[in-house]
């Protein structure tokens, strides 16, 4: 299990790394990393021409690996965590399996790599003296600066401003860039090199019933190993259960691998998420809690936070590459109680790019490659839509689209927008995400796209794992394989109908009608600022944006507002004081 660890490392190109670069760091680590000074415990190494620093907010020294190991003459940093902690003296090796990015040193040497999807990420920069490698890219910009002041990368923000977090391989700092899946970045003698191995190639979809349990078969061995170090824990997992896929396997792998869980669902008894949780806790015979909504009088408005409280946060936890319009998770003091989401399941089904999809036609595939790159060309200058298209054109060059919409996802959804994004809940602890799992991701790419994506393969694991759900319907859609599947293979097994679902009438959303107030405040933001957008925005298309009295487009308006703030220096910094809340009035009071 994880918890938020920072690394930076730091190799002389020639002689010895200077005493100041040094100092820079230790009075640096505050501001890059997102939890209170006070928490912060901190280790440092210093070789031949090579220094290796770790901090951590856990309490204490329990966890294995330490935060620097020191062995066989290296020094090992482990961020995040390995399935089997012995595993560590493999390291740098990727088909480990666990969660993590590995820091290694020794005299005259220094390198750090990514697992297969990058969700502890490895960010790279250099001077004219020194190359710099660490877990956070602030950090890793701060050292490379020869004063306290940050250079953005404005071009490389396009991306953020399009969608919320970045496309590509850059950060918002100038000079430092994000190292790819499965990578090693190695300094040896003053010299950097990087070694990529490619993500896994997805064999033919398998043929006959013996073929498709033979390909399941590393699937699911992957998915027992990530949660087998929780058998021995003193408390039980808690995993949050819905009516849906991806926690329901979840489910089965801890019923399957008798791990002592429990499960939590968030809603009203009538809601399908409760009601399916209930029969499948019944079926596993595990502790059930329905966690109802609070029962409060309709309002016409609420109070929320003010936008520039939420931004620095947000900019602070995510170092730039997160929308302050995603709901980042707060800080609390660490806890060690287990807890597990279904965040990254579609992993196992061909990732949500393509899950978007109902036209699977070549032409329609491209579409949406070149839409995730390149959408609202009319907002952007043109030297920013060519930026996006070169970002686009590797990927619309491969040939099989499906496995270029499956890879977008885990570079970029995960490997880039997850990755910054959990940084809130890393903080709080031990979240446990077995499809975040390096060996788990591995498997599940080497299985046929059409095929994971039919959720044929989904499917199999849950009745492999608990039987006993055979008969519990899914929410939402139907299987997508099992559409037609009564008349053609009547003599098979078929799903139970689906339970379609119920829209609850909890109204509006502040984030998706943000009303006049909050709106006036995000447009007095961006429009006052627009001198530091032109280089990627058009301002007649961002004041037509912020034209009407209520914004359209709200996540866009967010994400120049977030880009806005970063560029004109909200963090790092003091924290805003003294905002007062922003009522947002529900738009259809009297419905």
């Amino acid at each position: 299990m994880g918890a938020v660890r920072v690394y930076l490392g730091l190799a002389a190109k020639r002689r010895d790394i200077p005493d100041s670069v040094l100092t820079t760091v230790r009075a640096s680590i505050e501001s890059a990393f997102p939890v209170p000074a006070e928490v912060i415990r901190g280790r440092e190494w210093h070789g031949a021409g090579v220094s290796l620093f770790g901090w951590s907010n856990e309490p204490d020294d329990s966890r294995s690996p330490g935060l620097l190991d020191g062995t066989g003459g290296r020094v090992l940093g482990v961020n995040g965590h390995l399935a089997d902690p012995a595993d560590a003296a493999r390291l740098p090796d990727d088909s480990v399996g666990g969660c993590f990015s590995a820091w290694l040193a020794r005299d005259g040497e220094l390198s750090a790599s990514t697992a297969i999807n990058r969700v502890c990420p490895v960010f790279y920069a250099e001077t004219p003296d020194l190359h710099i490698v660490g877990s956070r890219a602030l950090l890793v910009h701060l050292a490379a600066q020869r004063s306290d002041r940050i250079e953005y990368d404005v071009a490389a923000l396009q991306t953020m401003v399009r969608q919320g977090f970045f496309l590509s391989d850059e950060t918002p700092y100038l000079g430092v860039s994000a190292l790819r899946p499965s990578s090693t970045i190695s300094i040896r003698g003053g010299a950097r090199t990087i070694a990529e191995r490619p993500l896994p190639e997805a064999g033919a979809a398998p043929a006959g019933a013996r073929q498709k349990k033979a390909a399941i078969d590393e699937l699911a061995e992957a998915l027992l190993a990530t949660v087998a170090p929780l058998r021995g824990l003193d408390q039980p997992v808690n995993l949050a259960l819905t009516g849906g896929r991806d926690t329901r396997i979840l489910a089965s792998l801890l019923h399957a691998a008798r791990v002592p869980f429990r499960v939590t669902t968030n809603g009203l008894d009538t809601h399908p998420d409760v009601i399916l949780a209930r029969r499948i806790a019944a079926a596993l015979k595990v502790e059930h809690t329905v966690i109802a909504p609070a029962q409060t009088a309709q309002k016409d408005a609420v109070l929320v936070e003010h936008p520039l409280a939420r931004a620095y946060e947000t900019i602070r936890t995510c170092e730039g590459m997160t929308s302050a319009y995603e709901s980042i998770v707060g800080y609390l003091p660490y806890s060690t109680k287990p807890t597990m989401s279904g965040q990254s399941g579609e992993t196992l089904r061909a990732g949500s790019l393509n899950l978007l999809q109902t036209d699977l036609s070549d032409k329609a595939l491209l579409r949406r490659i070149t839409n995730t790159f390149c959408k609202d060309e009319k907002l952007f200058t043109a030297e920013a839509n060519e930026h996006a298209r070169e970002l686009a054109r590797p990927w619309q060059e491969r040939a099989d689209r499906l496995e270029a919409l499956d890879h977008i996802y885990i570079w970029y959804k995960v490997g880039r927008w997850q990755a910054s994004a959990r940084a809130g809940s890393l903080r709080r602890g031990d979240p446990v995400r077995p499809f975040l799992d390096n060996r788990v991701a591995r498997a599940a790419l080497s299985l046929d796209q059409g095929w994971r994506l039919s959720e044929e393969v989904i499917y199999a694991l849950i009745l492999r794992f608990a039987p006993e759900l055979k008969n519990v319907p899914i929410e939402g859609k139907a299987w997508r394989f099992a559409e037609g599947m009564s008349k053609r293979f009547p003599w098979s097994h078929v799903p139970p109908p689906h339970m379609p679902t119920v829209k609850t009438g909890g109204g509006w959303s502040w984030r998706t009608s943000p009303g006049e107030a909050l709106t006036s405040v995000l447009r007095e933001q961006v429009l006052g600022t627009l001198d530091a957008l032109t280089p990627i925005v058009n301002p007649d298309e961002v004041r037509a944006l912020f034209a009407d009295p209520v914004v359209k487009k709200p996540g866009q308006a967010w994400h120049l507002y977030t880009v806005s703030t970063l560029l004109t220096g909200l963090y790092p910094g003091k924290a805003p004081e003294g905002l007062a809340e922003i009522t947002v009035s529900r738009p259809d009071p009297g419905r």
